[in-house]
Formats: C-alpha cells, structure tokens, sequence
C-alpha cells in the first residue's frame, strides 16, 4: 500500500506553519527533515516521528502508538502513530511539534559530500 497522500497534505500544512523543511522520499514514503535531521513522516497509513528515547518512552505510553520497527529490531528514536490517534489536526500538530522541537534541539546535520 503506498503512503497517505491526505496525511501528507496535512503535515506539509502544518510544518509549513511551524519551521523550514525539506520532503524527501524513504522507507516506502516520505519524510520531513528539520535542521538537516529526520523528523518525521507518513509510511503507509502512519504518522513516524523521531522523538528521541525519552520521547519515544512518553509517546508509547499513549494508545495508538507502537515502535518504529521495520527491520526487526526497534528503533530507539522513533515510534509510529496509527490514524486513529492524528484524526482531528490538532492532535496531529501536537504530534508533529514534539519533534520538531527535538529536530531543532539538535545540532544542525552536516551535509554529506557524494
């Protein structure tokens, strides 16, 4: 199943709202880099933030999130939100400010020499 494309329309409004972005193509979707960091996206019909490991453990302890785990093994940064819980915009904003915020707390990413 190919990504959202309704959840992406609503996260480019919304980050556009909030900081500077670049959109780029992973994971079998998109994702949204801040400050040259990943901060989160859409893989299928889910809402990925990267949130760090203490805002992984918070974000978990809510309903409708689970690790962000493609490969086997979980991913310590990010977790997955499923639809239910980034229904109405207002919960899907506050989702996405809590990492931006940790994009932005981070040191700018160096840009990679190909």
């Amino acid at each position: 199943m190919p990504y959202d494309p309704g959840l992406e329309d609503r996260i480019h409004s919304i980050l556009g709202r909030t900081c500077a972005f670049v959109e780029k193509k992973m994971f079998g979707g998109v994702a949204y880099m801040v400050n040259g960091r990943m901060c989160c996206g859409v893989v299928k019909s889910d809402l990925m933030l990267r949130l760090g490991p203490a805002g992984v453990e918070a974000a978990l302890a809510r309903p409708h999130t689970r690790p962000m785990d493609f490969t086997g093994k979980p991913m310590k940064s990010m977790v997955y939100v499923e639809p239910a819980a980034i229904d109405r915009d207002d919960a899907l904003e506050e989702w996405l400010v809590s990492a931006v915020r940790f994009a932005q707390q981070e040191p700018a990413a160096a840009k990679r020499r190909r």
